[in-house]
């Protein structure tokens, strides 16, 4: 599966989950066209894959945003889940609406680790970091700590992009809103950027 996803181009969407109260439909169109605008400014060189990281079906949130993009701009869906030894109910759980390629995030961690050793110590080590700081932050504002399953989908959300972006030669990575709440899960894509895994110039802000 690894070689089928290198003739694609990644499409990555980042955002909330079912507790996204927005209309998903109109969030969509936003997206869409976005999209669009950017890719006018540099087309992919390949065909589109929207490339989804194991969200279950909910009617709002990401995993109903997700099936919309891929719907609207008629386009097939690719899906990277843990390993059962990481959660043994990812892949079980996982949304499959139009998902023509599946990866364990072993085999993408493993494929990077190759191309770029040391990689994931990085990121482990940027990632725990940035946990440490979050939860230090809560704890002066009397909240509790961050989930621990916040490590291993901070590491999937991240491994997936860098090695996307490593296996198909470029990547586009949108985000669902333009204000990203410090203490989500999306909101450690700044770990990829600050270790230069992905750039700047990959990202479609919402809203343009």
């Amino acid at each position: 599966m690894i070689s089928a996803l290198q003739a694609y181009h990644p499409l990555i969407i980042e955002g909330m989950g079912g507790y996204d109260a927005r209309d998903p439909a109109l969030v969509c169109q936003q997206i869409i066209k976005d999209l669009q605008q950017a890719w006018r400014r540099r087309a992919p060189e390949k065909p589109v894959l929207l490339v989804t990281q194991g969200d279950p079906y909910e009617d709002r949130g990401i995993a109903a945003i997700t099936r919309g993009v891929a719907d609207g701009l008629k386009i097939p869906r690719g899906l990277i889940f843990l390993d059962r030894q990481i959660a043994d109910y990812h892949a079980a759980n996982a949304d499959r609406y139009k998902v023509i390629v599946e990866i364990a995030y072993s085999q993408m961690a493993d494929r990077l680790e190759a191309a770029q050793a040391g990689c994931l110590e990085a990121l482990s080590q940027q990632v725990r970091a940035r946990i440490a700081a979050k939860n230090g932050e809560r704890k002066q504002h009397h909240k509790p700590a961050l989930p621990a399953y916040y490590f291993n989908f901070a590491m999937l959300q991240e491994t997936t992009k860098a090695a996307c972006k490593q296996l198909c030669g470029g990547i586009t990575i949108a985000h669902t809103s333009r204000e990203i709440n410090q203490f989500s899960v999306t909101s450690f894509y700044q770990v990829g950027l600050a270790l230069g895994l992905i750039d700047a110039a990959d990202m479609v802000p919402f809203g343009g």
